[in-house]
Order: C-alpha cells, then sequence, then structure tokens
C-alpha cells in the first residue's frame, strides 16, 4: 500500500532528481532565449559600427585625395603667371595697365577660374581634417572648428582678390580701358594675395598642427612640417610695411615673395603632407565583424 502511494507521488510530481533536471531545463531554456533576443541586438551595433569605421575611411581617404588634387591644380596654374606679355615693374607705369590686362585677359581669367576648382578641394580637405580632429580628441573639437572656420576665411578673401583680378579684365576689355580703375582694383588685391592671406595660412597650419600634435590624429613629425610651412609664411607678413613697390621684386607688398613663393610653396608642402597621411589613414581603418557566439 505504501508502496503504491509513493509510485503515485513520483509519477504525479516527479523524483527530486527530476525535479532538478526540469528546473535545470527550464533555466537554459530562459538564458537560450534571452540570447536570441539579444543576438540581434548585438548584431546591429556591430554593423552600426563598421558602418561608421567605413564613412571615416571614406572621408579620410576622399579628404586627402582633394588636397593632393588642389596642390597639383596650383602647380597647373602656378606657370601662368610668368607667361604674361606687357611687362611692367613699376606702379608709375599706370598707363600700360588697360593693355596688360587687355592682352592678358585670358591668362587671367583661366588663373580665376582655376582658383575657383582650387578653393573648392580646399574646402572639403579642410572639412575633413576637421572630422579627423574631432574623431581623435573629441574635446579639442574646438581647435578643428578654428581651422575649418579660418580655412573659410581665407578661402573668402581669395575669392574676393580673384574676383578684383578678373575686374580688371572686364575694365579694359571695355575700350577704352581706365588705368586710374585698373590699379585700383590691382593695389587692393596686393594684400590680400599678400601679407593678409600669409598670415591666415600661418594661424591655420599652427592651429592644426597643434590640434593634430595633441591629439595624436596624426603622426608627431607632420605637426612640426605644418610649424615650419606656417613660420615661412610668417616671414613675409612684414613685407607690408616695406614702401617701395616692385613688382619684378622680392620682398615687398607686390613683390615675387610674399605674392608667388610663399603664398603658395609653404601652403602646398603642407597639404601634400596631410594629404598623403590622410590618404594612409583611411586605408589602415579596417574594421572586422566578429559575429556573436
Amino acid at each position: 500500500m505504501r508502496t503504491d502511494e509513493s509510485r503515485n507521488l513520483v509519477l504525479r510530481y516527479g523524483s527530486p532528481r527530476s525535479q532538478e533536471f526540469v528546473a535545470d531545463g527550464a533555466d537554459k531554456h530562459v538564458r537560450s532565449k534571452h540570447n536570441i533576443i539579444n543576438q540581434p541586438s548585438q548584431t546591429s551595433a556591430l554593423r552600426n559600427e563598421e558602418e561608421n569605421l567605413m564613412n571615416d575611411s571614406k572621408i579620410f581617404r576622399w579628404s586627402g585625395v582633394c588636397a593632393l588634387a588642389a596642390v597639383a591644380t596650383f602647380f597647373i596654374e602656378f606657370p601662368f603667371y610668368f607667361v604674361r606679355s606687357v611687362k611692367f615693374s613699376s606702379m608709375a607705369e599706370s598707363y600700360k595697365f588697360p593693355e596688360y590686362a587687355f592682352r592678358n585677359g585670358t591668362n587671367i581669367m583661366t588663373c580665376v577660374l582655376l582658383d575657383l576648382f582650387i578653393l573648392g578641394l580646399f574646402m572639403i580637405f579642410s572639412a575633413g581634417l576637421r572630422h579627423l580632429i574631432r574623431q581623435a580628441a573629441a574635446e579639442r573639437e574646438w581647435l578643428g572648428t578654428l581651422f575649418f572656420g579660418t580655412g573659410l576665411v581665407y578661402v573668402t578673401l581669395t575669392l574676393v582678390a580673384d574676383s578684383l583680378q578678373a575686374a580688371q579684365v572686364i575694365d579694359a576689355l571695355t575700350v577704352p580701358g581706365d588705368p586710374t580703375i585698373i590699379r585700383a582694383l590691382m593695389e587692393s588685391s596686393f594684400l590680400m594675395y599678400g601679407s593678409v592671406a600669409l598670415f591666415l595660412m600661418a594661424f591655420l597650419m599652427a592651429v592644426s598642427s597643434y590640434a593634430t600634435m595633441a591629439g595624436n590624429a596624426l603622426p608627431k613629425w607632420s605637426g612640426v612640417v605644418g610649424y615650419v610651412c606656417g613660420l615661412a609664411c610668417l616671414a613675409f607678413v612684414p613685407s607690408m610695411f616695406v614702401r617701395h613697390i616692385d613688382i619684378l621684386g622680392f620682398y615687398n607688398p607686390a613683390g615675387l615673395g610674399p605674392e608667388a613663393f610663399a603664398s603658395g610653396f609653404p601652403l602646398a608642402v603642407w597639404m601634400i603632407t596631410v594629404g598623403i597621411l590622410m590618404i594612409r589613414k583611411g586605408k589602415a581603418i579596417a574594421p572586422s565583424i566578429i559575429a556573436p557566439q
């Protein structure tokens, strides 16, 4: 009788060992269900991380390519300044200005057009470098913004100077050209291409160099290159105090030093350096996805 009663209890409630087995199985079932629920969210997070890395990689590569393209366009444009006819060195020879602007109209307009492409590429490069600075150290985002803002001021200044240069051609093509107007337009652009632009170049290269060195966004030696190029630009800023204006001279407000060499080559060297490093940094980002177990 006792045996039949124990058998019924076992059939109804199960033995202690079977109860443990059932409880353990239920717990495993709950954990398995929890993992199945969490697995899609983990996969989605990994996918979002991979997409962010790939977006950063594209931004860095394209920014570097734009920097090199801008420099290449500058090297195409630079020789145009040395093949213009009707040479003059003194601003006192203003009677030659209408003929100068008329004969070199295509040359001048071509340089203005190439400047538009250079400045557009420069803005893309500046935006990409700002993004790099922010991604490397979020607390130094203000430096990236300062760099980008300075770059926009430089672009605006150069566009105004280009417009004044193009206006010389427009006046010369409206026969008869007025030497006084052309001289005023020419003199208005001297500091825009020279000392003022050089100060902005030096400032933006110094800011970006400090930001990239402090945040390890790029190798520290690239910051040294930026500082050296910035100092080269600063060396020609005081040329605006030289009272002798000689277009074919070297160190004066309209000389070849500030107007041609210092306003182009230091910035070009720095952009080549940073552009190549950004391309390499973009290629170095190779995200891998580990599937959740």
